[in-house]
């Protein structure tokens, strides 16, 4: 199923690539919203919405006048609540329809807008993090076409260790070799906007992860706050599902 559905969204997303990411996820943003949007729309019945809202804001505007009177507020606390239970519940049914979708969306954000790619002959780091306590030296196997910028082998400081790097283009794989054990992590060298996946956990051993030190991709710098692809998002989703559900006179 996610497989099925990352290959449909695969070649409607990707051109947006192409864009500034400011503008790819301004443009994504838009597009769910609109989605969510019209599926709220088509499946609530607007005429109960409106009649439960209605209810609510009057109850509330009843208990105002009862905060003198604990037992009477109390209980048009408890109707309140009812009333709110029952629109919550409406609303689930499109919120369920479109959750695994917009996961699937997110995921896809994710190995594409979260940082910016490695590019032939740029210097960059990788970093191979322990557990409490270890200590040692672990040392890099580079494969052809890496220049190792650092020392192959390296001591084991403050519970990490780091090494620099250049490579032409091509997908390489970084091996190291920490006693008798050797693990490796993939980087994506190219001049196009992809990566790898730059994080590796690695389980039964005191090295704890592998990552590949990619710079995080800055898509919204408001007032100094610099906002990844997630950031971005949330403010972008909620401007444009506000003015939807408005000009749609949605409840």
């Amino acid at each position: 199923m996610f497989e099925i559905l990352e290959a449909l969204f695969d070649p409607i997303f990707r051109p947006l690539l192409n864009l500034p990411p400011f503008w790819g996820i301004l443009l994504i943003s838009f597009i769910i919203s609109l989605i969510i949007t019209i599926c709220y729309k088509f499946f609530t019945d607007q005429t109960v919405m409106k009649q439960l809202k209605a209810e609510m804001k009057a109850m509330q505007k009843e208990m105002k006048t009862l905060k003198d009177k604990p037992d009477k507020f109390m209980a048009m606390q408890k109707k309140t609540m009812s009333k709110n239970m029952e629109y919550m519940k409406r609303s689930m049914k499109p919120t369920l329809i479109t959750f695994l979708p917009i996961i699937i969306i997110f995921g896809w954000l994710h190995a594409n807008f979260a940082f910016i790619p490695i590019a032939p002959g740029q210097e960059f780091g990788t970093t191979v993090v322990f557990h409490e306590g270890t200590q040692g030296s672990i040392t890099m196997l580079p494969p052809e076409y890496v220049e190792l910028m650092s020392d192959s082998t390296q001591e084991i400081v403050n519970g990490e260790t780091v090494w620099k790097l250049k490579a032409e283009e091509g997908l390489h794989n970084l091996e190291f070799e920490y006693g008798d054990e050797r693990y490796g992590i993939e980087v994506l060298v190219t001049n196009e906007k992809k990566y790898e996946t730059p994080l590796k956990p690695i389980k039964n051993s005191r090295i704890k992860e592998i990552r590949i030190d990619h710079e995080k991709l800055v898509v919204l710098d408001l007032f100094g706050w610099q906002m990844g692809w997630l950031g971005a998002y949330i403010i972008f989703s909620i401007v444009f599902s506000m003015g939807m559900r408005k000009l749609m006179k949605l409840h």
